[in-house]
């Protein structure tokens, strides 16, 4: 899932890294990742994973790393699947 999301950073993140060099734990906004770009990401993991995002993990720290982005979609998948 990490690759994946990776390549959906790399796609709709427009950050002036490669997505490469930034480590899954490694804060995406000090990366330079900007709301914009992050909602741009969210809608795009939306539409991969045939997800939507619940209320309470609209925020900042639901998108300010890799390894958060999985934890949201795995907390999201595992409510879908139940």
């Amino acid at each position: 899932m990490k690759q994946t999301i990776r390549t959906l950073l790399a796609k709709h993140g427009n950050l002036p890294v490669s997505i490469d060099d930034v480590a899954d734990s490694a804060d995406l906004y000090d990366a330079g990742l900007s709301s914009f770009a992050s909602v741009q990401v969210m809608l795009a993991l939306e539409e991969e994973f045939d997800i939507e995002f619940p209320e309470h993990l609209l925020n900042r720290k639901s998108f300010s790393s890799i390894d958060e982005i999985d934890a949201a979609l795995t907390e999201i998948l595992k409510e879908q699947a139940a």
